[in-house]
């Protein structure tokens, strides 16, 4: 045994030596040597017994189940947490916002009553999304509140994370600037009376009617040629904050793609967001533009109550031609140029009131009248779509609308056919085949959409 084992050390020592001369063709060996070892258990890894062979034992064994009187005490020491949410209304107190959530805790009431930061959830601007954390007996143990950022530059993009929670030494306020996160969503519908109803029945926002009507404005009069049974299906951007859909103003962002079928007229739009120019703008499948020089509209949201066309004036009282279009909405409403621009006039001109001229390209301009605010002085550049100043009813107003006029070289055009007749925005070449890929994907979304009017129809 002695001797073996003084072999064995002589032939270690001798290995060790022959690694220091040939460092190389041992390592060579070791790999060959595992390789073998791996052929080898490949090798007689088959001749394993098959496991559907090999003899089974059914272990049965009690479990020993606590009683129920054990059952209750542990229950008991189990501590519950109740969650519950909710949207403040206008008329909300700390004490009523409180009792619907299910809470009963006048710490927390008199927090959100004396807290600078906690009041803003009960200063009167309803709409705000509560979630509360309570514990079984009603004290509250942490309350979340979401609504649009307290910075108006930020609030289409952030919203504002309120947070009470308790502590050892009572509440205490975090506020938070967090961004919104866009989710893409499907919705469609079809026009039973209107297109503003047909977004209500399908439980879409009001801007997806607006946007429908600014991306077709160009093929379809939404004022006239509108059918009933005319669909469409819609692919948009849903704003979120801490993935809960908002229900503030400006929760929905733009539509992606979208198809309007008008009398059996299929009409298709794809976003695209480098459209030369670096801004985006909506095309057909094929490439062809759908957005035009001019909107459909100086307003998002409003209805014509007087347009191009003769006219018993309400104060001059006699029937006198209207040059341009009043669209009825409240004081206030956000007025936006319908093209790009330069600001000719920017003050207050007779029966106009405060007005804003624009001078627009090839003869054109644009005349906004009535306007409560102006927000923009003579001379400054605007593009299409910025915001310019607001509806009222200054002038000769017999209430708060926008006069709105089209003129060309001095002449007055009626303002409705103008979107539909102006000139188209290109495709830059060099983006046609991102555009193409692009637009791969959001028909494939379509054809989804255009799947739900079917089954809600079925559903109905």
């Amino acid at each position: 045994m002695q001797l073996r084992h003084t072999t064995i050390q002589r032939w270690l020592v001798q290995a060790q030596q022959a690694a220091q001369r040939h460092p190389r063709r041992i390592a060579t060996a070791v790999v060959l040597g595992l390789g073998g070892f791996a052929v080898t258990a490949f090798g007689i890894a088959p001749l394993a017994p098959d496991a559907a062979a090999l003899p089974k034992r059914v272990v049965v064994e009690s479990l020993a189940v606590p009683g129920l009187l054990q059952q209750l005490d542990d229950l008991a020491q189990h501590r519950l947490e109740l969650n519950r949410h909710d949207l403040t209304r206008a008329g909300d107190t700390a004490d009523s916002l409180l009792r619907r959530l299910g809470v009963a805790d006048p710490l927390a009431a008199n927090h959100l009553r004396r807290d600078r930061d906690a009041r803003r959830i009960v200063d009167g601007q309803g709409n705000k999304m509560v979630q509360v954390r309570t514990d079984p007996d009603g004290s509250l143990l942490e309350l979340v509140a979401r609504f649009p950022a307290l910075d108006p530059l930020r609030a289409k993009t952030h919203f504002t994370r309120m947070t009470i929670a308790r502590g050892d030494t009572g509440f205490s306020t975090l506020l938070e600037t967090v961004p919104l996160v866009a989710q893409t969503r499907l919705g469609s519908g079809t026009i039973r009376s209107s297109l503003w109803a047909a977004t209500d029945d399908a439980q879409l926002p009001d801007a997806i009617a607006s946007q429908l009507i600014e991306i077709f404005s160009g093929d379809v009069d939404f004022h006239r040629e509108l059918r009933r049974g005319d669909t469409f299906s819609v692919v948009f951007e849903a704003l979120t904050a801490d993935d809960q859909p908002i229900t503030w103003k400006d929760a929905t962002g733009r539509i992606l793609a979208a198809e309007f079928v008008n009398h059996g007229r299929e009409l298709k739009a794809v976003w695209f967001a480098d459209a030369g120019k670096g801004r985006g703008a909506y095309f057909s499948p094929d490439g062809k533009s759908r957005q035009r020089a001019f909107l459909a509209s100086p307003l998002e949201f409003s209805r014509v109550t007087s347009g191009f066309a003769q006219r018993f004036h309400p104060i001059l009282q006699s029937w006198r031609a209207h040059n341009g279009v009043d669209y009825s909405a409240p004081t206030g409403t956000p007025v936006r140029a319908v093209g790009d621009g330069v600001v000719e006039v920017a003050g207050r001109q007779g029966g106009y009131g405060n007005v804003v001229h624009l001078q627009h390209a090839n003869g054109r301009s644009t005349v906004y009248a009535h306007l409560s605010r102006i927000d923009v002085r003579a001379g400054q550049r605007v593009e299409q779509g910025q915001l310019i100043g607001a509806v009222g009813a200054t002038g000769w107003a017999t209430g708060p609308h926008l006069h709105f006029e089209f003129r060309v070289n001095g002449e007055f055009r009626d303002p409705l056919t103008i979107a539909r007749t102006s000139e188209a925005l290109q495709l830059d070449g060099s983006a046609r085949p991102r555009f193409e890929a692009t637009a791969k994907v959001a028909m494939l979304h379509l054809d989804a959409a255009e799947t739900m009017i079917g089954f809600r129809g079925n559903a109905e």
